[in-house]
């Protein structure tokens, strides 16, 4: 029988989340008859002993594992030869990176299911921690709101927000929210604030996850086509915030006009540019969740940013919660990631820097990439439910047989990126990019 193993998380010392809880671990170990190792940890948000009830082994190097679970990027000099590996390793894109631990992969001959391409036919990813993403990354945009505001000398009750990971739990979390929004009902904010506009993109898990702690403030919905109007209205009420969500059709117009059109947008992107600024002097903040490719149009450049900052009577936007976290991805300002400790930077538009913090001559950016962490084991528990139903099949398949012959599920084949040290056909497309990796660890 194949034994599973569970790495210990090492990206950082926020990263506490585990793939499975030790409750999915007995469940398959009772029903299923797997058998697991785990690597110890001291800062894992369940227990060794915990694991251990319920029937794992510990053990160091999981050297006796042929299958091995993690959740972010493994390091590569960690990689074993001739494993089959499950974890988000971030590689879709070509992230440069993260190629030397594709490179290292190839090398090594071993298999990557990449848990991003775990789809169902219309796309919908299967296991993920995004609603999580979503959760941890709209309250500390709202913390960083709250203290950016102080600093401009606005006294709101966002400033009673925390960090998600300060919170003991989500409930605590989303209740102290709603308290916050009554405060925030009462008091309303001053009038050279209003109106206080939040913008959103994307409609997957992450930005549906942002957007329910967001219901819990008191706020009215708007079109896109109604910002204008908005701000040129003087008897708006000042203790709402205003919500408007774009649509795909809403982030980007047609090059030269013309109505948009879907399918000649997947075909040819470049037809077709970014919409996102001209919303800008209507925004205070903008909380980025879409999915975004390098083929298509950038959302927002880091040349539209200094057009907006030089335009000073319409100056208005302080945040950019860039909870897709993709480093010089369609947030280009997004230029690097940050961490719970130190969540946020302001992209300096005159010297073009990432400064820590608050303050400076920019947007405050949030981008930490790995958001869920702050929720440890709530987001463990529910991408443990989503990978339980996955790990029988793949433990019994013959990984040793050619691809095609693996008789994978189509959601699950797809998400095979490499296998015995070569990259599947429809991720071959990254081979390109790998000319000239390093490929020791």
């Amino acid at each position: 029988m194949t034994r599973i193993g569970i790495r210990r998380e090492d990206k950082n010392e926020w990263e506490r989340r585990a793939p499975l809880t030790p409750d999915h671990v007995a469940e398959l170990i009772e029903e299923h008859d797997l058998q697991f190792s785990i690597q110890p940890s001291p800062i894992r948000v369940f227990p060794d002993r915990d694991y251990r009830a319920a029937g794992a082994r510990c053990d160091d190097d999981l050297d006796g594992c042929r299958m091995i679970l993690g959740i972010k990027e493994i390091p590569p000099a960690q990689l074993l030869r001739d494993r089959v590996y499950l974890f988000f390793s971030h590689t879709s894109k070509a992230q440069r990176h993260n190629l030397p631990l594709l490179r290292r992969l190839l090398k090594l001959g071993s298999t990557l299911i990449d848990y991003e391409h775990v789809r169902d036919a219309g796309g919908r990813r299967l296991i993920f921690f995004g609603r999580y993403a979503g959760h941890a990354g709209m309250i500390d945009a709202l913390w960083a709101l709250g203290r950016r505001l102080a600093l401009e000398g606005f006294a709101t009750p966002l400033e009673r927000i925390r960090l998600a990971h300060e919170y003991s739990s989500l409930d605590e979390a989303t209740n102290h929210v709603a308290r916050v929004g009554e405060a925030l009902r009462h008091a309303g904010v001053a009038e050279r604030l209003r109106p206080l506009v939040f913008g959103f993109t994307g409609s997957g898990n992450v930005a549906r996850g942002a957007q329910e702690i967001f219901d819990r403030l008191p706020h009215l919905e708007l079109r896109a086509e109604g910002l204008e109007d908005l701000s040129r209205d003087r008897t708006q009420p000042g203790h709402l915030l205003y919500r408007a969500h774009f649509t795909r059709a809403q982030r980007v117009d047609r090059i030269g006009g013309g109505p948009f059109d879907l399918h000649e947008f997947e075909r040819a992107p470049r037809l077709y540019r970014s919409a996102i600024p001209k919303w800008l002097p209507y925004l205070t903040v903008l909380v980025h969740g879409a999915w975004w490719e390098p083929r298509q149009p950038r959302l927002l450049s880091i040349r539209d940013l200094k057009q907006h900052w030089a335009a000073a009577g319409s100056r208005r936007l302080r945040l950019l919660a860039d909870v897709s976290c993709d480093i010089g991805g369609g947030i280009e300002a997004t230029v690097r990631a940050t961490t719970p400790s130190s969540p946020v930077f302001v992209y300096d538009v005159d010297r073009d820097e990432a400064i820590d913090g608050v303050a400076g001559n920019g947007p405050v950016v949030l981008a930490i990439d790995n958001l869920p962490c702050q929720l440890p084991a709530e987001s463990s528990e529910h991408f443990g439910d989503t990978l339980v139903r996955f790990l029988p099949l793949l433990v019994r398949c013959d990984w040793e047989r050619p691809l095609d012959e693996l008789r994978l599920p189509p959601e699950v084949a797809a998400a095979v990126v490499v296998h015995r040290g070569k990259l599947a056909p429809r991720h071959a497309h990254l081979a390109r990019h790998l000319a000239g990796v390093e490929t020791r660890p």
